[in-house]
C-alpha cells in the first residue's frame, strides 16, 4: 500500500471556556481520540491538558497548539507506544 498524505481536518475545541479551531491531519485526530480515551477523558479535555505544556515560565507560548499536540502524541500518547 502506497503511502498518501491527507490533508489537515480542522474541528472546534473548548479549551478553558474559549472555543478555538485545531487544524490536524487526520492520523493525529485518530490518536488523539484514542488517547483521550485510553485516560477517559473527553478529547477537548485532553486537549486542555496539553495547551497547559506549550507555556513556558513567563508565560509565552513555546509552540502553537497543532503543534504541541502532534509532538505530545509522538512522547507520550499512542504514538509513541506504536514506535518502541
Amino acid at each position: 500500500m502506497a503511502f498518501a498524505p491527507e490533508a489537515v481536518a480542522k474541528r472546534s475545541v473548548t479549551i478553558a471556556g474559549h472555543e478555538t479551531s485545531i487544524s490536524l491531519e487526520p492520523l493525529f485526530w485518530e490518536a488523539l481520540k484514542v488517547a483521550a480515551a485510553e485516560r477517559d477523558l473527553p478529547v477537548n479535555a485532553l486537549i486542555a491538558q496539553i495547551d497547559l505544556t506549550r507555556f513556558d515560565a513567563t508565560g509565552a507560548a513555546r509552540t502553537g497548539l497543532a503543534s504541541a499536540i502532534r509532538q505530545w502524541l509522538m512522547v507520550e500518547g499512542p504514538i509513541a507506544r506504536a514506535r518502541d
